[in-house]
């Protein structure tokens, strides 16, 4: 998690974040620096909007906590909307897959 915080402190701070910069923020903080972990997430945040994952972050997290409709109302659903949800959902997966490799 230190990574990923680093990462995020120095964005909050307007800072590129790079390798040095991430070794820099955690060798300050008293952290040993595992070189592969810096490199990976320098890599995986390469070309990232982080704002644009942050907000995206925030509206998923009550969407999925949102309650399951009752049974008593049937969903009528388009076959084309259906797939067009599924196709969204399954993009916003693998982008945030990538993000969600730096916590482990």
């Amino acid at each position: 998690m230190e990574y990923v915080y680093a990462a995020m402190l120095l964005h909050k701070a307007g800072k590129e974040i790079t390798e040095d910069a991430v070794k820099a923020v955690l060798t300050a903080a008293g952290v040993t620096v595992d070189e592969a972990r810096v490199k990976a997430l320098a890599a995986a945040l390469q070309g990232v909007d982080i704002e644009e994952a942050i907000k995206k972050a925030s509206v998923a997290a009550p969407v999925a906590a949102a309650p399951v409709a009752s049974e008593e109302a049937p969903k009528e659903e388009k076959k084309d909307d259906k797939k067009s949800a599924e196709d969204e959902k399954k993009a916003d997966d693998s982008a945030a897959a990538g993000l969600g490799a730096l916590f482990g």
